[in-house]
């Protein structure tokens, strides 16, 4: 299978909702997921970086499948995020969304041990790829700031060389403009995503197909002509750039809370904390002001 051509447009780092129990809560999810691909999302990416997918475990991943698959969702709609320092536990995530039939899979290095080379990070996604049988669609994931380790374009270079029929595109969440510049320039044949939703207008107009992003999971409709025109949009900055004076994921789900009127979206998956009230007060009166006040 060859890298796609199509345009990717805008899938939504999903937030995962979570119970007391901190087991995800799969009613929500699926609501969620709905409302989101209903608002503009062309899919919907679970376990990624938003949606706390590190946290989440094998059986837990084929439930939240299930529950939007059972919700009337395609699986060409869903991607799936592949976090696992253990390449069995990578290549187990991969099989199970591939079995499904899953649009693709966003894959990040194993992320516990740092200052490793590329000779080392391409020898991990080698055998996680050779215990993947028929893996396809794969978008490399790059974002250092988390996994302390990052993705070279000489690196995807070598693995595009090695694995022809199996890398999608990269997802370059490094909040680096020159990054994606180069990626664009050195491997724009692939689908080129931008995570940070600040600078994706620009990068859209310059080839890039779109975004997995955070911000999609609350103003989707926003977002949409963003990734998919490149069209400027003031209201993303300002949003984005309030959402990062907090912690982030639960800051998403402070406002998908507020969107929802719903409190049990505040839960997040230990170690990860909720913000506290007079944060999400802060946090949603400055978003209300910037994209209007909530609907009644």
């Amino acid at each position: 299978m060859q890298p796609t051509q199509q345009r990717f447009g805008l899938s939504v780092a999903l937030s995962t909702p979570f119970g007391a129990d901190a087991r995800v809560d799969l009613g929500r999810i699926a609501t969620h997921a709905n409302w989101v691909l209903q608002n503009g999302a062309g899919s919907v990416t679970l376990c990624g970086t938003t949606g706390e997918g590190a946290s989440i475990g094998l059986t837990q991943r084929a439930a939240m499948l299930g529950a939007l698959q059972g919700a009337g969702i395609g699986a060409d709609k869903i991607l799936i995020g592949v976090a696992s320092a253990s390449l069995d536990e990578a290549a187990a995530q991969a099989r199970m969304a591939l079995d499904a039939g899953c649009k693709g899979l966003l894959v990040a290095p194993a992320f516990y041990f740092k200052g490793v080379s590329d000779d080392g990070v391409f020898s991990w996604f080698s055998k996680f790829f050779e215990r993947t049988p028929g893996v396809r669609d794969v978008f490399l994931y790059h974002i250092p700031s988390v996994t302390a380790v990052g993705l070279s374009a000489e690196l995807i270079g070598r693995l595009r060389k090695a694995f022809p029929a199996v890398i999608a595109g990269v997802k370059d969440s490094s909040g680096d403009a020159a990054n994606t510049a180069g990626l664009l320039e050195q491997h724009g044949d692939l689908a080129i995503l931008v995570g940070d939703e600040r600078q994706l207008a620009g990068a859209v107009r310059k080839g890039a197909q779109g975004t997995i992003c955070g911000c999609a999971n609350f103003i989707p409709d926003i977002l949409a002509p963003v990734a998919n025109e490149g069209r400027d949009d003031p209201r993303v900055k300002q949003v984005v750039d309030l959402v990062c004076q907090y912690p982030v994921m639960s800051a998403v789900k402070a406002l998908i809370a507020h969107r929802t009127n719903d409190p049990a979206w505040l839960n997040v998956c230990p170690p990860l904390e909720p913000l506290t009230a007079q944060q999400a007060r802060d946090l949603t009166s400055g978003f209300d002001r910037i994209v209007g006040a909530k609907a009644a």
